[in-house]
């Protein structure tokens, strides 16, 4: 899905983008009337990590749009050049001042009409205490039964959650 009406200039030239085929079956794209570049909407990468201290697992109450007030795992943009992994721990650092090593992936989430690949992994805390960081309200840990489902923001909070305690947690009654 393109948000092809936010864009009117080619970031090349400054020329006019307009709408056209360029190959049968695939989308529309965006090409310059000028120089003929096409700007590509690819998605966002998104890296997130899922940490247990003692048997809980960590979430921060979201103090930025979208979601403010609600529930996710620590996570945030990749950076042009970042390993996705490198991400995922920076994030955790950033949100919830957890150091943390990067053990294995949970799994990766897109979901037609949002422009994000969310890749979420499991993590080991190396050091810290869970704090809030300067985007988020709260940290807390929630026993694995004790997941606020219904205030969790986004869908692939709630889908890799659901994937972790699958396999980690299969006595947890999942929502």
């Amino acid at each position: 899905m393109h948000r092809n009406s936010e864009y009117h200039y080619c970031p090349v030239c400054g020329g006019a983008l307009q709408l056209r085929t360029i190959k049968r079956g695939e989308p529309n794209r965006l090409v310059c009337s000028g120089c003929h570049y096409v700007l590509y909407l690819d998605p966002k990468v998104v890296a997130c990590v899922i940490v247990e201290i003692d048997g809980r697992i960590v979430l921060v109450r979201r103090g930025i749009p979208p979601g403010v007030g609600m529930w996710v795992i620590p996570g945030g943009y990749v950076d042009a050049g970042e390993a996705v992994q490198d991400a995922a721990a920076r994030e955790a650092w950033e949100e919830v001042r957890l150091r943390v090593e990067i053990t294995s992936l949970v799994g990766v989430y897109s979901y037609p009409g949002i422009s994000a690949v969310i890749i979420v992994y499991e993590g080991r805390v190396t050091a810290g205490v869970p704090t809030a960081g300067d985007e988020t309200q709260e940290a807390r840990l929630f026993d694995p039964g004790e997941i606020p489902w219904n205030e969790i923001a986004f869908s692939s909070t709630a889908d890799a959650l659901r994937d972790y305690l699958r396999t980690r947690h299969p006595e947890v009654d999942l929502v």
